[in-house]
């Protein structure tokens, strides 16, 4: 029996829907050899979760309320031991595949495939591979050389901590809000959204909250 419940892969699932978590842990139960040893709704409670369950892999979503994704993905990454990370999300796959990647994911698969895909995402981040879609794999190669971004890009010049501050400003946090969310100083956040507004061209902060909110009823 011991030797049984060893064969048996264990997954924390990171999301902020129950009705998603509902869905993944019906899909994995189907499995004999994987199992859900628990799930989280915020990025504290998932690393929190991670160190007391020392899970095989974690399934997270990008889009959390607290905290962005990518931030889980690299305490997940440098944890002791790195726990595996496979993104599920509504994100798009232009923007934040390679950013997941570079935080430390080892699979980036969107919730619109997952029905038929996540098993085979995830044995496939069990086995110590990399998992992405063709369309993912095409942009990271091409990525390799001198890619100049599309007029279409724009997104693409913030960096990873200005598009969590976006994502923020579109769920409606005020900059204090986001300050404490990030565990940083109120006037870091003014600078942020100041480099948003330049970068994206943005004439004041109603277009940047219009943006925002915009961007993130995408997602």
């Amino acid at each position: 029996m011991a030797l049984e419940s060893r064969l048996v892969r264990r997954i924390l699932v990171v999301d902020d829907h129950e009705i998603v978590r509902l869905g993944m842990r019906q899909l994995i139960a189907a499995e004999p050899d994987l199992m859900v040893c628990g799930e989280a709704e915020t990025a504290e409670e998932a690393f929190s979760l991670a160190r007391a369950l020392d899970p095989d892999l974690a399934i997270v979503d990008l889009s959390l309320d607290t905290t962005h994704g990518l931030e889980l993905v690299r305490l997940l990454h440098d944890a002791t031991p790195p726990i595996p990370v496979l993104v599920l999300t509504m994100h798009d796959e232009a923007l934040f595949a390679e950013r997941s990647f570079k935080a430390g994911a080892r699979g980036y698969i969107m919730k619109k495939g997952a029905i038929v895909g996540l098993v085979h995402a995830i044995r496939q981040v069990l086995a110590g591979r990399i998992y992405a879609s063709e369309q993912v794999w095409q942009g990271l190669l091409s990525g390799l050389g001198n890619k100049v971004p599309s007029p279409g890009d724009s997104l693409a010049a913030l960096t990873d901590r200005e598009l969590e501050v976006l994502e923020m400003i579109g769920h409606g946090m005020s900059t204090a809000t986001i300050a404490s969310n990030l565990r940083l100083s109120i006037k870091t956040i003014e600078t942020y959204r100041s480099n948003i507004k330049q970068k994206l061209k943005l004439k004041d902060a109603t277009d940047l909250i219009r943006l925002a909110v915009s961007r993130t009823l995408g997602f």
